[in-house]
């Protein structure tokens, strides 16, 4: 068992001061009264207490290149991600040629299958291949496909995959978000469909815009078209809040249109995240990072980031102003709604995972908590 006394406790756009006790994995009580029981016991000294945060894209980090990661790779990613405070992630495989990106969900496979220590690594979010080559931004063009129902089902034969990217305008796209919105989440991006096919899409079983603004055809009031649906529908929207992809006045539009609840925080980071500037890749891409910011060395358009999620729970603060407590769900309940687990992650609450980020009052990360275990 593990008792965190004296937490300024985050839950649900709400902060109250107390102690909560978790067991087997599993949140079992929270109270303002003390909870007396002989345990492991950390002393928040008032710290904030938050689920931990859940990252549903990101390529990379510390030198690691999902692409191109190997089972080992992954002790340190994962530790990286969980100092950062992150208690689950997904990788995101860029787009490959089939058989590397089988040999990337293997390497993936096995790291989940060896039971590691920090274990926050959740699964797979494919980013393509299925998308628009006019709207590819980092990805390999020559590797770009129309929908294949017998490629994907490879992918999904896995089960690891459970986010997955594509662009409704391209052929066969559409008949794999009919035939697999209840299986995989499926979100839009790399595109430019119509108003009409992207919400056509979303009401087939669509359920998120894949980082919001970037790699998809600009609002035209003529044509509404991705942006148009994106604004309109229930559709959450994937945002990275480093101030280069999105304007900070464009998050607190964001915030104004979606409202707090429809939007998720994400990194995009690549391998460079946590490093100096320099050279790097992504994927197939060859990365030049200056100043932070990550571009094709090729061309100069923005390739990922260099952003890690306490990164982007502090600019969210900085952009907006607003209390941690209307944040936090941005980086922890929203992604858990994306991926259909927001019954077990993503809440401070009883009977949910004890997937726990201790944060100071300058918002360091102080402790992580994975499965109810201490690991930074």
């Amino acid at each position: 068992m593990l008792l965190i006394k004296n937490a300024k406790i985050i839950q649900s756009n709400n902060s109250l001061i107390g102690n909560v006790l978790c067991k087997d994995g599993k949140i079992i009580e929270i109270s303002t009264n003390p909870i007396n029981t002989d345990c492991n016991t950390i002393d928040a000294k008032y710290n904030y207490v938050t689920p931990g945060f859940i990252d549903i894209h990101t390529h990379g980090a510390v030198g690691i290149d999902v692409n191109n990661a190997t089972e080992a790779d992954y002790i340190k990613l994962s530790k990286f991600f969980s100092s950062c405070g992150t208690t689950s992630y997904l990788a995101s495989v860029l787009t490959d040629t089939p058989d590397q990106t089988m040999k990337c969900l293997n390497a993936i496979k096995n790291y989940i299958n060896s039971k590691p220590t920090i274990n926050n690594l959740r699964g797979v979010h494919l980013e393509g291949p299925f998308l628009n080559p006019k709207f590819k931004g980092a990805m390999p063009e020559h590797l770009l496909k129309e929908g294949d129902m017998n490629l994907l089902q490879q992918y999904l034969d896995t089960k690891l995959v459970k986010y997955l990217t594509i662009s409704p305008e391209i052929e066969g796209v559409n008949d794999i978000i009919k035939k697999y919105s209840k299986i995989v989440s499926i979100s839009l991006g790399h595109c430019a469909p119509s108003y009409e096919v992207a919400m056509e899409a979303i009401q087939n079983g669509a359920k998120c815009i894949t980082h919001i603004f970037n790699a998809m055809e600009p609002l035209d009031h003529h044509n509404p078209g991705i942006l148009g649906s994106a604004m309109e529908s229930d559709a959450y929207c994937e945002i990275i809040c480093d101030g280069r992809h999105l304007n900070p006045a464009t998050v607190r539009m964001l915030i104004k249109v979606k409202g707090l609840d429809r939007l998720v925080a994400i990194t995009d980071s690549i391998m460079a995240t946590g490093l100096s500037d320099g050279e790097y890749k992504l994927g197939v891409n060859d990365i030049v990072v200056k100043n932070g910011d990550a571009v094709l060395a090729s061309n100069g358009v923005r390739a990922g980031s260099t952003l890690t999620m306490i990164d982007a729970l502090r600019n969210l603060l900085d952009f907006t102003k607003y209390d941690i407590t209307k944040l936090i769900p941005l980086l922890t309940y929203n992604p858990a709604c994306v991926l259909n687990i927001e019954d077990t992650k993503g809440t401070l609450d009883i009977g949910y995972d004890a997937d726990l980020v201790m944060l100071s009052k300058n918002f360091d990360v102080v402790d992580t908590i994975i499965n109810g275990e201490i690991v930074n």
